[in-house]
């Protein structure tokens, strides 16, 4: 018994230790406030700890005035996840400062006890400019923002609101990834409630891959041109030249609603009510240049790939009996344009039946460019035994950075191949095809041994009326079958016109596909599963490629394909709600609903009227 209390004792400890050591390590102490100010401006000062703490040592402050502090408070939250209860504390510690001269100030590090042990929190660097005249003064935390109201008088100019594409490099290669940004930009006196009419820039020239951010717009201050201003990121998306010399990428426009006091005569009333209104204000920004140069004369082994990129080569086996199923894989990672490389060619023996490469793709679209890998699957079969050897497979990119072509080579892979049984089929693959399967081997046929009745024939069927009829009706079917048949040839080989053709058909899909998405609440997703319909299928229908599509150009090709103009509207304005859509408020399913019935309807009336 006293062995088994003891044990339990033990176990005690070894279970409370691990959890103790954690809390302590855990133990997190934060300083934040605005990274940028002006000079008089009053500012918050914020350190935060998970664990209550003793002796707070502030750093040097000397470069602003403390008006106030420390203002400590408490918060609590707690938090039930699968049955488990979670509760957290914080304790704040809140200083109220004041910029006095312009300049960028480095605020060192504060440290306080808990539990005897010192820590410290992070450094914060605040860039103090000239003060602005009409600048609030707020005292939120960096990235609070008060409620503002535009006095009536005030005009409101490019210089208080406007938008810009922000380019991280403007000079790149053929297929170099650059990254755009579009900003929106606020003077702090100018409240914006609402966007309205969003006109996305038109990437003409490039390949593009948008990247996620999040619906509702997350304003932060940044100095511009020696001024203070509140900027949102609207959209970001990685480009890709895929042609040289000087690009030129289109403005964006946006209806901004601002919050705007009605001018009136004082009155007693105006103590208890406010009279304001919403004033449209439409922003453009301006064009955007990049210059494009081509890529160096290249070496063996390009298949389009740009950027930091590596190559690998691997098989599942080196040893297997025939019409068995071997798999060669390879594999290029890294950041750059991945989605445009092409298979590399592999020089397989001819004693194998190779199968058209399957492409597996795993990107991910980051603020610092498209990054994963796209692996290249090789099925080959071999069909008679032997020693074989597949050479090494040569892979070169282009990489910007250095300005220089990376060579990498696969090892060579030497095959043994026996002779497999007679009954052993080939393997089959659900993610390849070839051809149909053909089957052989019933190629005897015995003679019946049953007994018939033979009866005389007074006349012969060669050469009567019927053999003729039959035979001039057989002849003219055969030409008919022909021409129709060498017909549906020249189409099948013509891949614009089936593209053409099977148009419509393919957008339903895609239309279905947002449906799945309506059903599940997915707003996002169904406004771009929506896009993607609308864009793909003028693309097919009008043979244009999707990258040199956009809104404006579509509307006059319609027009000029015989579209009536009351169904270009329609279409214009499917394409503005399905862009707006994604910086507007979530829309209710009656609005999703709506949406997706004048798509369906637009879809088939574009069919009958596009010639």
């Amino acid at each position: 018994m006293r062995s088994i209390m003891i044990k339990r004792l033990i176990l005690s400890i070894l279970l409370v230790l691990p959890a103790w050591f954690a809390s302590a390590d855990n133990v997190r102490f934060s300083m934040s406030g605005p990274n940028v100010v002006s000079t008089g401006e009053q500012f918050r000062l914020s350190f935060t700890l998970n664990e209550q703490g003793s002796d707070l040592k502030l750093p040097d402050l000397s470069a602003f005035d403390v008006l106030m502090g420390p203002s400590t408070s408490q918060s609590t939250s707690i938090q039930m996840i699968n049955g488990q209860t979670t509760q957290t504390v914080n304790f704040s510690y809140i200083f109220i400062l004041r910029a006095k001269e312009v300049g960028t100030y480095t605020i060192r590090p504060a440290s306080i006890k808990v539990d005897g042990k010192v820590y410290e929190s992070n450094e914060l660097e605040i860039q103090v400019v000239k003060g602005q005249g009409n600048a609030q003064q707020s005292q939120g935390s960096s990235g609070g923002q008060q409620q503002q109201t535009a006095p009536a008088t005030t005009e409101i100019t490019k210089d208080d609101l406007f938008v810009k594409v922000d380019l991280d490099k403007s000079n790149v290669y053929k297929g170099e990834q650059v990254m755009a940004t579009v900003k929106i930009y606020v003077s702090p006196d100018v409240p914006i409630t609402n966007f309205e009419d969003v006109k996305l820039p038109s990437y003409e020239g490039f390949w593009t891959q948008d990247i996620d951010i999040p619906n509702q717009i997350t304003f932060n201050r940044e100095v511009y041109k020696g001024k203070i201003y509140q900027v949102g990121i609207l959209k970001k998306t990685i480009l890709f030249p895929q042609q040289t010399g000087r690009i030129k990428i289109d403005p964006f426009e946006i209806t901004c609603l601002v919050r705007q006091q009605i001018k009136r005569q004082r009155s007693f009333f105006d103590d208890f009510f406010d009279n304001y209104r919403n004033v449209s204000a439409k922003v453009t920004s301006d064009p955007v240049y990049i210059q494009v140069k081509d890529l160096p004369s290249h070496p063996d082994g390009f298949y389009g790939g740009v950027g930091d990129l590596d190559f690998s080569a691997a098989i599942d086996k080196t040893g297997a009996k025939t019409n068995e199923a071997i798999t060669l894989r390879l594999t290029v990672s890294g950041t750059g344009n991945l989605r445009l490389i092409d298979a590399p060619k592999v020089e397989f023996p001819n004693d194998f039946e190779v199968y058209d490469p399957k492409t597996n793709e795993k990107l991910n679209a980051t603020s610092s460019g498209l990054k994963g890998s796209k692996t290249f699957e090789y099925l080959v079969i071999p069909r008679y035994p032997g020693d074989y050897a597949i050479p090494p497979v040569k892979f070169s990119s282009f990489n910007p950075t250095t300005g220089k072509y990376k060579t990498s080579t696969s090892p060579s892979f030497n095959l043994t191949i026996e002779k497999g049984t007679d009954e052993q089929s080939t393997t089959v693959t659900s993610a390849f095809s070839k051809e149909d399967v053909r089957f052989i081997g019933k190629d005897i046929r015995y003679i019946k041994q049953n007994r018939y009745q033979l009866r005389n024939v007074a006349h012969s069927f060669y050469g009567s009326l019927s053999f003729w009829l039959l035979y001039i009706c057989s002849s003219v079917l055969f030409a008919i079958i022909a021409i129709v048949y060498r017909k549906k040839l020249r189409e099948n080989a013509n891949i614009q016109l089936v593209k053409t053709k099977q148009a419509n058909k393919v957008a339903k899909k895609r239309l279905k596909q947002a449906a799945v998405y309506l059903k599940q609440h997915n707003a996002e997703q169904f406004y771009e599963a929506v896009l993607k319909s609308f864009w793909g299928y003028l693309s097919d229908k009008l043979s244009i490629p999707v990258a040199k599509l956009n809104r404006d150009g579509a509307a006059m090709t319609l027009a000029q394909r015989g579209v009536s103009k009351e169904l270009v509207d329609e279409f214009i304005s499917i394409i503005d709600t399905c862009e707006f859509a994604r910086y507007a408020p979530t829309a209710s399913d009656a609005a999703l609903e709506e949406v997706f019935e004048k798509s369906a309807n637009l879809m088939g009336k574009l069919e009958k009227q596009i010639r």
